[in-house]
Parts: structure tokens; C-alpha cells; sequence
């Protein structure tokens, strides 16, 4: 069953990074693209090395779309819903996030 946690301030995560957050047994790499409030969740194991390593990609626009490149073999996954680039079969898990009264909370 999902719900929702709270995973810390929404002013902990700098604009343009990522981090990592340790929910139900799982790394979930949570976004912040830009200045304002929307943020994206994704698995933080890339799927092509088998490392928790997501969360410190480099977040990147192509064809209007947020991606996050892999800083280790540098494949490329869709923010918005995990989606690779490079090899739609190792596309990863995307959760629901959301900023409940300036707490960045994810539903896992």
C-alpha cells in the first residue's frame, strides 16, 4: 500500500540537483529542476550499472522534456515518468511527489 512520507524541506534541495531519500526499503532519487516547487521522483539505481547513483546525475532538457543523465555510462532517463532514452526496457520506477506546506513528501 502507498502512502505518502515526508522526506525534508523543500529549501534542503537546491535548485538544478538531486537527492537521494531511503523510502520502503528503496533509494528514491528526488528532483529539483528549477527555482520553483516542481519536483520528480525516480529510482536512484541505475538499472545499466547497478548503482544508487541517479540522484547525482546531471538534469538536462531535450525535445521539452526534463531528463537526468546517468553520471556513470551517462543514459539519460525521462523525470517525469523514468523513462531511458537509450533502451526503453531499463527504464526505471517514477513516484508521485508533491510539497505539502513547504515539505517535500513522496508516495511510495
Amino acid at each position: 500500500m502507498s502512502q505518502w512520507h515526508s522526506v525534508c524541506a523543500l529549501n534542503d534541495i537546491l535548485p538544478a540537483t538531486g537527492v537521494c531519500a531511503w523510502i520502503n526499503q528503496q533509494q528514491i532519487a528526488i528532483f529539483r529542476p528549477r527555482q520553483d516547487d516542481k519536483l520528480y521522483a525516480i529510482s536512484n539505481i541505475d538499472p545499466f550499472a547497478a548503482a544508487s547513483v541517479l540522484s547525482r546525475g546531471i538534469i538536462a532538457e531535450h525535445q521539452q522534456e526534463l531528463w537526468v543523465a546517468s553520471p556513470l555510462k551517462k543514459q539519460r532517463f525521462r523525470l517525469r515518468d523514468g523513462l531511458c532514452m537509450e533502451d526503453e526496457s531499463r527504464s526505471v520506477a517514477h513516484f508521485p511527489v508533491r510539497v505539502n506546506d513547504g515539505r517535500v513528501e513522496v508516495c511510495a
